[in-house]
């Protein structure tokens, strides 16, 4: 494991610092916020005209080769520049990954150039109301039809669906096979006769996730995505590229957190406070802690090019040291009497509300729990 770049990737980092400096605005002094749709997908386009999508893609496919590390550095910079998520990030890391593996000539032709341009925008349609975190005992069905295939069933913690074109659907076409040899993955037209977005609103007014229902859609026989009940299969190749260098990510929006933590106890007052400077302390070795399990998981995946348990490690800590740096940050602009916390009170009741999410977006906390039990530590299967 290394902790410093080498020459090649130090370059790497300088110029990106640059090319992030010339082309975002100036920080806002207070909270952050939101870009709105239209300018975060104007982002996502610069992103790709700049060479800055797709990077661990292939060449032949519109990427630049580089290995993954590269993607960890524009990870990290990106986020401590303030630049938001490209709006096609599950696109990116997820379903080109699996389409460059599983997909046909036609799908890669079409599709791939689309999601680095973000004029194909993609969300994944894989847990439902009855199976979170078991893919194995997934019920939306996919029937045989004269031309393709008839899907019904529904989706549920759908990311950016209700701004997705395409959705990698996991489905059952082989009701009577084993769980895990009975499903296929499909490309679906989230624009097709059927196709229902019902955005989830959470306790903190978000609607960051949403419910897809499915009625009698009508799917191509091109729609396929590798071999018929095959699905479990490439199903797990876009779930291993989901962790990728995503710790990396999340330790950086860790720090620039743990930065907005610290600006609202200088502005509350609260510096002075031994228990308040004991809990920063304690979130701030957390946050080193992290890092370096980042830089595990990275080493990692680029010996073996699978990423390993550590990043499952990293998201549990990371979801449980969020929630605590939130419930801090209410904490301070709560204790303000003095009516210096301005617009941070804002911040910190949302975020503390939605912080709550943490263990549950990109595995829950229990599965997680269940994974450090048996890769790490060697337990015996609990099921």
């Amino acid at each position: 494991m290394r902790l410093d770049d080498s020459d090649e990737e130090g370059e790497f980092r300088a110029e990106l610092r640059a090319w992030l400096r010339a082309h975002l605005p100036a920080p806002a002094a207070g909270p952050p916020q939101p870009w709105p749709e239209p300018e975060l997908r104007q982002w996502s386009a610069t992103l790709g005209q700049a060479g800055y999508a797709g990077l661990t893609w292939p060449r032949e496919h519109g990427g630049r080769g580089l290995p993954p590390v590269y993607q960890a550095i524009h990870a990290e910079e990106s986020t401590l520049a303030g630049a938001p998520d490209h709006v096609n990030v599950i696109g990116l890391h997820m379903v080109g990954p699996t389409l460059i593996r599983y997909g046909t000539a036609a799908q890669k032709a079409v599709d791939l150039p689309g999601i680095l341009s973000g004029d194909i925008i993609y969300c994944q349609g894989f847990s439902e109301p009855e199976a979170g975190s078991d893919l194995a005992s997934v019920r939306t069905r996919a029937e045989r039809t004269a031309h393709g295939w008839r899907v019904t069933g529904e989706k549920v913690w759908s990311s950016y669906a209700h701004l997705a074109d395409r959705c990698l659907l996991l489905a059952r076409t082989e009701p009577d096979a084993p769980k895990h040899r009975g499903l296929t993955c499909f490309l679906l037209d989230m624009r097709a006769p059927g196709v229902e977005v019902r955005p989830l609103r959470q306790i903190s007014g978000d609607t960051d996730f949403s419910e897809i229902v499915l009625t009698g859609v009508e799917l191509p026989e091109d729609s396929m995505v590798g071999a018929r009940g095959e699905g479990w299969r490439v199903a797990l190749t876009t779930l291993s590229h989901e962790r990728g260098t995503f710790g990396i990510t999340l330790t950086a929006r860790l720090a620039v957190q743990l930065g907005r933590l610290i600006r609202t106890a200088h502005v509350v007052g609260a510096t002075a406070d031994q228990a308040v400077r004991r809990e920063i302390a304690d979130l701030h070795v957390r946050l080193q802690g992290l890092r370096f399990t980042g830089y595990r998981a990275l080493a990692e995946l680029e010996r073996g090019g699978e990423p390993g348990p550590e990043s499952s490690v990293l998201k549990l800590r990371w979801s449980q040291t969020h929630q605590q740096m939130c419930r801090l940050g209410l904490r301070l602009v709560q204790g303000d009497t003095a009516g210096h916390a301005g617009q941070w009170a804002a911040y910190w009741r949302q975020a503390q509300l939605r912080s709550r999410a943490n263990t549950v977006e990109g595995g829950t906390s229990e599965i997680l729990r269940g994974i450090v039990a048996e890769r790490v530590l060697g337990l015996p299967r609990h099921r």
